[in-house]
Formats: structure tokens, sequence, C-alpha cells
């Protein structure tokens, strides 16, 4: 087959300093970026050739916070959810064909929504038993459409904590927890995630989300454990206690985040860990009225308390140099599979960071983070021809991204990007911009 030429458009490279680049054709060979040359050298008839027509072009964008078996829709009353109950069933995932073929397919079009509103890569942060890498070796294999996937299949909770039974399996003891991380070895994850605090959904104090769930000696062996694999550790944490429980022992990754003392700055920078801001989940609980959000006093109180923790810590940690990388939470009520740039535009409006860093931070910055800037990130030769064309200049506004002419992804040009959104949300968060 012909290489593909991407002509007649101006190039974001994904770089931190980027500026449009024009004159310039982008030449992919199969699935990478072979080079970047002047347009008026290529000699067209030698290639497939894709007029970008004037349109900007940038790296694809990385999603590194994301769970796939719900589709982000409004609550219709405050009534919470009886995680407990459901345990039962998502256990019976592991040996019954049919319902685990049911959340294959609930969760199917879930990678479809994101890959075409633009995410290339999605790190996929607790879901049911083993099907987020079931799911990512179809999309390998080229059986399904989705974006490269990082997975950490199901995670480690604790008795009543976060997502107990659901998303996570529950670990009472250090040993407990040792034994699950090397059960979800064997289903050959990219990362651990462990459920380390309450979050706003569960918590039982008003003012008080995140409260201490996991036990310090729990989160030190199963970081000990994943460790010992060569994995990173990504960890829910709501508060500033779980913030330093998790870096004193061993998390890698704080997710979320909350306000930070001196010292949970001295830990991040001691263990090298990243933190990943995650405004989207909190909005709607605290910015949305009742009568959309049905979030009760109490819920909008804690959201209020965790929105503006994540913020802080974003904020903190990129005065103090620590590495700060962004992700949506889909799932969480109202955050669909298509709102990564809600979470760039969000990050510009709370964190008060520039256009420019924020599109560079959902690229380049994401895949440094997880170790795959070897592979995407950036438009450049050599890397993955993962891109997404827009008509105007997302550094003038971000929201451009909202609405795509084109995706790559591995190399492979999608034009035909609809899917069914909830209008009901779309108008709800439309509110907050």
């Amino acid at each position: 087959m012909k290489k593909t030429a991407y002509v007649n458009g101006f190039i974001l490279d994904g770089s931190i300093d980027m500026q449009p680049v024009e004159g310039k054709a982008i030449i992919v060979d199969g699935e990478t970026i072979e080079a970047i040359v002047p347009a008026k050298e290529l000699k067209k008839k030698n290639y497939r050739v894709v007029d970008l027509k004037g349109a900007y072009i940038m790296p694809g964008l990385i999603n590194l916070h994301a769970h796939l078996p719900t589709g982000g829709k409004a609550p219709k009353s405050d009534k919470k959810t009886n995680y407990k109950a459901l345990s039962p069933l998502v256990r019976m995932v592991d040996w019954n064909p049919v319902l685990r073929l049911i959340f294959f397919l609930i969760q199917k079009p879930h990678l479809k929504q994101e890959l075409f509103s633009g995410v290339t890569t999605l790190r996929v942060v607790g879901g049911v038993s083993d099907i987020d890498g079931a799911m990512k070796r179809k999309v390998e294999n080229g059986e399904m459409i989705g974006p490269r996937l990082l997975v950490a299949n199901t995670g480690v909770s604790v008795p009543g904590g976060h997502f107990a039974g659901v998303l996570a399996t529950e670990a009472e003891t250090p040993e407990m927890a040792r034994a699950h991380v090397r059960k979800i070895l064997k289903t050959k994850p990219d990362l651990i995630k462990l459920m380390i605090t309450g979050g706003v959904m569960d918590a039982e104090v008003v003012g008080e989300p995140g409260i201490l769930r996991m036990p310090p000696e729990i989160v030190a062996a199963a970081c000990d454990e994943a460790h010992k694999a060569g994995l990173m550790v990504a960890a829910h944490v709501e508060s500033p206690e779980g913030v330093r429980v998790a870096l004193e022992n061993g998390v890698d990754s704080i997710e979320h985040g909350a306000t930070p003392d001196d010292e949970i700055i001295r830990l991040f920078k001691e263990r090298g860990a990243i933190d990943i801001c995650t405004i989207s989940p909190a909005a709607p609980y605290c910015l949305l009225p009742e009568e959309i959000s049905h979030a009760g006093d109490d819920a909008r109180i804690n959201g209020k308390v965790v929105m503006d923790g994540i913020i802080d810590c974003a904020k903190a940690c990129l005065e103090n140099d620590i590495p700060v990388g962004l992700g949506t939470d889909t799932g969480c009520p109202f955050i669909n599979n298509y709102g990564m740039w809600r979470e760039l535009h969000y990050f510009t409006k709370y964190v008060g960071v520039s256009n420019q860093f924020a599109l560079y931070t959902a690229t380049k910055r994401n895949a440094e983070l997880i170790h795959i800037d070897d592979v995407t990130g950036t438009i450049e030769p050599g890397k993955s021809a993962d891109m997404i064309v827009c008509k105007k200049n997302p550094l003038d506004d971000i929201k451009v991204l909202r609405n795509l002419e084109m995706v790559v992804s591995r190399g492979k040009l999608y034009t035909d990007l609809s899917f069914r959104k909830d209008t009901f949300v779309e108008d709800a968060l439309d509110t907050l911009l």
C-alpha cells in the first residue's frame, strides 16, 4: 500500500512551546510517522494524499484516568448506588460467560466514543475483572475500534472501601493485598490501582470526603508486590491524609489529589511521584444546580472540598516542578467518554495554565508520565501516527477540540466520527464553560 501524506495543514507537534507550522507534509508509513518534509518537495503521485484544507493537526489526546463500565449518565435522584449489593453480580463475571459478554458489550461503544472524540491513548484505572485487558487485546488485534489501552484491570480496595467488590477486590491484611496483586498480575495489567481513600459518592461525613480507608501497611504491601513486577502503582486519593499515606508507602501516581502541605510536597519529590489532575468528576457535584445534579447538600459540600483539593494539588505540584498529568475519571456521573476536551478547558480555567501548556500536558507530558513517550505523544518521525485534526487553532480556544474533522490512530484514518451523545449531560456541562 502507498504511504500517506497529510498536507496543507498547520502542525502542532505537542512540544511545550508548540506553535503552528505550515508548509510541511507528514508522511505516514503503516502505523508510524516516517518523516515530516517540505510539502513543495513532495511527489504526490507516490502517496495517498490527505488534504487538511488549512486545518490544524496535532497529537492525539491521552486520557490518564478512565473507567469503562459506565457511560457517565446523570443521576435521577440523590440516592447513592449500593455497591455492596452489586458485588456478587460482578464476581460472577469470572465464571459466567453470558454475564462477561454483557459487560463486554456495555463497554464496547465507550471505546469508540473515546477514540472518535480524540483520545488515541486511554489509561483505564479500575474495571470489572479483567475485561479491560481483554478489550485491549481486541483493539491491538484490530478486532475492535478504540484507542491504545493501558489497563489496571480490577483494583485493590479494602472492606467498605472505595468501589470495594465492584471495581476493586477487598484486602483485609497486607498478606491478602499481596495475594490480590499477584492474582491481578496474572491478567497482565500495565499498572496496579489502589483505592486508598473514600470519595464524594461514598463519603459518610459532610465536609470530610476522602476519608482514609486503606491502612498504611496494606498500601506498602501492595506497592511492594507491584514494584517487584516492575509496574507503577496509581491510587485513588482525595484527602491530605490519604496523599501522605500513599506517598509514604510507595504509590507512584496520585489520582485526583488534595490540598498539600510542605510535607506532602517533600514526599512527592522524594518519591518521584506524579499527580493526575481530574477536575471533571467533582465539578458537577458542586457547580450544577441541585435540580440538575440531584446532589444533596452533603454531596455538594464534599464535591467542593474535593474539587478545591484537586485544583490546589495541581497548582502546588506545578509550582514545585512536580509532574502533573490529566484525566477525566470517565464513568462518574456526568462524565462521559467524549469529554477529554473539557478536562483541558478546566485545567486552563481553574489551574490557570495556558492553552499551550494544557495541550502539551494532554499529549507529550501525559505520554512521558506513563513511559510511552517513545511510542506516542508528539508528531515526529518514529512515533506512532496518533493524530487529530480540527478546523481552528486550539491554541486560541481549547473548545475547538469538541468537534474534530479527523482522527488518526496507529496510522488508520477515521473521518466519520459520528456517535450518539447524551444531550442532557452535554447541555448541563456546557453551563460550566
